[in-house]
């Protein structure tokens, strides 16, 4: 189904650091999308160029770099985390918040158990997608580049490495994978700071109740389409939606716990789990990653 949406532009909060480094990011948006969209073979013929030319990743790096230093801090524990709880509480949502304010996409995101650590969480990234700063920055001197980080329980879990972009598009098409991402980011909704911080407390767990919710908050807009909107209960009183907004997949988790307020409710699915878009993708993406040890039984 789909159902129009309007609400005010109007923004009612500053926003936290991720959301100032988000809005940086999207003044040059469209500079990048541009470029990314411009045809698949002038994309090619850029990355062909990075390979050969062996260009300065200094700057993509560093973003990487800042996106290992965000997770170690959600991981923080004990008095260093200025008496928070482990993990402060983090979703699938904060990775992508994360990774949007450092000019990326999530490509990725899976969990696995092991006997010696638990869960360790893995999460694959595209960077160079939006370059840092205000300024214009030539292509050859600010690649595109993929990540991998991994982590766990604790600081100190966190790991990432370089890996190779993968070659083909997440839905089968022919084309460039980076311009396919550029497009998605182009497609998020355009209420101001859209992933950020918000509590869903007040609002029915049903589709119509997570329609309200979008337009009360003003992360969507009069010119977003949200259509295809489903639901599922999952555990702890969670109920996680699976959403099409401007024709990208999205997820959004609502939760009436008062704990759940420091949460971002509202993210972009995986670039892997954009043509699914299902119901139980939606859940699963719904679950802390952050949560106290000593809770845990």
């Amino acid at each position: 189904m789909t159902m129009p949406v309007t609400a005010d532009r109007q923004d009612q909060r500053a926003g936290s650091r991720q959301e100032r480094e988000r809005g940086a990011g999207l003044r040059v948006l469209m500079f990048a999308v541009t470029a990314l969209v411009a045809g698949a073979t002038g994309v090619a013929g850029t990355l062909l160029q990075q390979r050969t030319t062996a260009p300065d990743t200094s700057a993509v790096d560093a973003q990487a770099a800042g996106i290992a230093e965000d997770l170690r801090g959600d991981l923080n524990a004990g008095f260093y985390s200025g008496g928070q709880a482990y993990g402060g509480q983090f979703t699938e949502g904060t990775l992508v918040a994360q990774v949007e304010a450092h000019g990326g996409v999530l490509l990725s995101s899976d969990t696995e158990r092991t006997q010696a650590t638990g869960k360790v969480h893995t999460t694959e990234v595209m960077l160079g997608l939006v370059p840092p700063g205000t300024e214009t920055v030539a292509a050859d001197a600010y690649p595109v580049r993929c990540y991998r980080y991994t982590f766990s329980i604790g600081t100190h879990s966190v790991k990432q490495t370089g890996m190779a972009c993968p070659t083909s598009r997440t839905d089968g098409r022919p084309g460039s994978l980076a311009a396919q991402m550029g497009v998605l980011l182009s497609q998020q909704p355009t209420g101001a700071f859209a992933y950020r911080q918000l509590t869903t407390a007040g609002y029915a767990h049903t589709p119509q109740g997570a329609v309200d919710f979008l337009k009360n908050k003003h992360l969507v807009t009069a010119e977003d389409t949200v259509s295809a909107v489903s639901g599922k209960a999952g555990s702890g009183g969670v109920y996680a939606l699976a959403l099409r907004i401007n024709g990208a997949c999205h997820y959004l988790r609502m939760d009436s716990s008062p704990t759940a307020s420091r949460l971002i409710p509202l993210w972009a699915a995986p670039a892997d789990e954009q043509e699914a878009c299902g119901m139980q993708q939606a859940v699963e993406a719904a679950a802390l990653y952050g949560v106290d040890p000593a809770k845990q039984g």
